[in-house]
């Protein structure tokens, strides 16, 4: 049996590459992992550790399809925190400037949250 191809499949496909990705550049990446180094964190080190394992994790949870509801709480969470501590504080140079650094944030606000919505466990 042919199994069909949803909007919420493609949804789900993107969400979890996008954070696959973010998760793995974030333990390879020396400019990404200096640069959230220099957020305001308590043990910044640690809490990217955690934020890329969890980034790898929850994504590939969305991508196959298993515990999306509950994997999407803690993506939620990072995306949050992200703009809060690195795209706010970017207002001062205009909005529109913002509104450009925020732009995938705020997608993926908005697919997390259908993501969360769309899965009844």
């Amino acid at each position: 049996m042919k199994k069909s191809f949803s909007s919420l499949n493609l949804i789900q496909y993107a969400v979890g590459y996008v954070f696959i990705t973010a998760g793995a550049m974030k333990l390879l990446s020396n400019e990404l992992s200096s640069t959230f180094m220099n957020l305001p964190l308590p043990a910044p080190e640690l809490v990217m550790y955690v934020v890329a394992i969890l980034e790898i994790l929850c994504g590939i949870l969305v991508l196959i399809n298993k515990e999306v509801k509950k994997a999407t709480i803690p993506l939620l969470v990072i995306m949050i925190a992200a703009i809060l501590l690195v795209k706010i504080p970017i207002l001062h140079t205009g909005f529109i400037h913002f509104a450009f650094a925020a732009r995938l944030d705020i997608v993926m606000l908005v697919l997390l949250y259908i993501l969360y919505n769309s899965h009844h466990k």
